[in-house]
């Protein structure tokens, strides 16, 4: 099996599984005061400094989730609840994930204002637009650092600093970019960063929030586990899956980082050279190195992607957040491009696991089989 869709979930790297293994074995409840609790005490300190130190934040600053979207909502909704009255507004990029995206809407819904800043052909955000949407009012701003779909890196620095001169908390959507490029908190400029374990080789099920020390939070429920900020028993084998994890790819970042980018870039120039009018969805913007978002027009994705399994290559459309769904891709959209072309776009994404044989493979299957789609289902 050929495995392009690491951006959806990455597989589960040997340093985590061995983590998870150990932890299974500490049986304490980490609130407890006894020995028993002390050792999952133990494991839960461990995983929150290998955060820390990757994320360059103190460990007191992190908090342990289930995942991204609860990262998102504990930022989002917590941040909402303590604000002053006076700050309510909510702002964020047309290309946000889902998790961040629908509980906007959903919060729009219950009389939040929402402030959606729209971005340009490449994914990267209006910036005379963001400072414009920008107030005294806003609560919290929200910009990913990576685009799940296209990869493209976000000015998050600018970003941030432009909602500190109006006194804005601002939320980061890491969740595509930890372990596969540098996140320092500290020049990153966000008070709260997302990240989650199953996108950089650790188990599913296990996330972290940074949060900026003394932001106001509202917890979302009742309950003492991480300093009040989420309830709940911690995932003690998933969040030791998530530290080993990171830690791992972390340490092999640098090394990583240009040979996922060769790779990419590799497979990037073979299918233009084998499509013609193919075009790359983020071309001239800062990409992270293993995403490629590639328009074939005239193929249609899905019916490709279908094609491309039989064969073992395994791939993607868009987010798999979105997958299934009967209307094209919010973040192509904004960029500009029309159904048709959002509806002839691939996803290929690579990571730790992906090898040159994996590339070599993809750039002859994926002409081929498009070949073959087009010629039965025309756009």
């Amino acid at each position: 099996m050929i495995y392009l869709d690491h951006n959806a979930i990455t597989p589960v790297r040997p340093e985590a599984r061995a983590a998870v293994a150990r932890a299974l074995e500490v049986f304490g409840n980490p609130a407890s005061t006894h020995a028993a609790g002390r050792a999952a005490r133990a494991v839960l300190d461990d995983a929150r400094a290998q955060v820390a130190a990757a994320l360059s934040a103190s460990p007191g600053d992190v908090v342990f989730t289930s995942g991204a979207t609860e990262s998102a909502a504990v930022a989002i909704r917590g941040v909402l609840g303590a604000a002053p009255r006076e700050r309510r507004e909510l702002v964020v990029t047309a290309v946000e994930h889902p998790c961040v995206l629908s509980l906007a809407e959903a919060l729009a819904d219950q009389g939040t204002p929402v402030r959606v800043v729209p971005v340009d052909r490449r994914g990267l955000p209006d910036e005379e637009a963001w400072r414009a949407a920008l107030s005294g009012r806003t609560a919290l701003a929200c910009a990913m650092l990576a685009n799940n779909e296209t990869g493209v890196m976000l000015p998050v620095p600018r970003l941030a600093a432009a909602a500190r001169e109006v006194g804005a908390p601002f939320f980061c959507d890491a969740v595509q970019a930890v372990g596969k490029v540098e996140v320092d908190v500290r020049t990153l400029g966000a008070d709260l960063v997302a990240l989650t374990a199953q996108k950089f080789g650790g188990p599913r099920g296990a996330g972290a929030l940074v949060v900026r020390p003394g932001l106001p939070l509202a917890p979302l429920f009742g309950g003492h586990q991480e300093r009040e900020r989420r309830a709940g028993t911690e995932n003690l084998p998933g969040i030791a899956g998530l530290g080993a994890a990171l830690e791992a790819a972390c340490a092999a970042r640098e090394v990583e980082q240009a040979r996922v980018g060769a790779l990419r870039d590799r497979l990037e120039a073979a299918l233009l050279a084998a499509w013609p009018g193919a075009r790359v969805n983020g071309a001239g913007a800062p990409r992270l190195p293993g995403t490629l978002s590639i328009t074939l027009p005239g193929c249609d994705a899905e019916a490709l992607l279908i094609a491309l399994d039989l064969e073992g290559i395994c791939a993607s459309a868009g987010s798999a957040c979105t997958s299934g769904s009967s209307k094209p891709s919010h973040v192509l959209s904004a960029t500009g491009l029309s159904p048709a072309e959002a509806r002839a776009t691939l996803r290929l994404s690579l990571g730790w696991t992906s090898q040159p044989e994996d590339v070599a493979r993809a750039a002859e299957a994926i002409p081929r089989l498009a070949a073959r789609v087009r010629a039965a289902i025309p756009l």
